[in-house]
């Protein structure tokens, strides 16, 4: 009987183990470049500034040297699709970013936007949807004062460090 029960032990432990394993395995993640979404009256009338492109080109790849270097997510090289990318808006394309994802063998799409309402008020909004059915898996969004590189940066570090590390998507 002992024998039985140091069997089946085993086995129930072997299967936690293994269970906890998969669980484990980071994530392959595609990451897109960040979109401007600018309803200001200032964008309006003068369009988006050097300042701000320059701002929206530097968060993905922050967000891709952050998150590879976690360990938590796989970033994948995505440069082959990034170009198709660019010439849609990601977040209104019916699945777009999912299909991408796919081609280079991710996941997960990342994709993100930044809101301008004003040069005071400004938000910071990331999604990740499974690129087999683009389903929407996790959003955050960070909200923050003030169109500098540090708000920007500082709204990102927020994102990266309490919801994309600290809450990982689950497929």
């Amino acid at each position: 009987m002992s024998a039985r029960l140091l069997l089946l032990l085993s086995l129930l432990f072997a299967s936690h183990v293994l269970a906890s394993h998969a669980a484990a395995e980071p994530m392959r993640v595609a990451i897109f470049d960040f979109e401007l979404i600018d309803t200001s009256l200032e964008g309006e009338m003068k369009g988006t500034s050097a300042e701000e492109k320059a701002r929206l080109a530097r968060l993905a790849p922050v967000l891709r040297e952050k998150l590879a270097a976690s360990g938590q997510y796989i970033v994948v090289d995505a440069a082959g699709v990034l170009e198709r990318g660019h010439a849609q808006n990601l977040q209104a394309c019916g699945g777009c970013d999912a299909v991408l994802a796919r081609e280079v063998d991710a996941d997960v799409a990342l994709t993100g936007t930044v809101q301008k309402v004003s040069n005071l008020i400004l938000n910071l909004n990331i999604y990740l949807r499974d690129a087999k059915d683009d389903r929407l898996l996790q959003s955050m969004s960070a909200d923050f004062r003030g169109n500098t590189d540090e708000s920007w940066s500082r709204a990102l570090s927020y994102l990266i460090r309490n919801k994309l590390l600290a809450e990982p998507a689950k497929q």
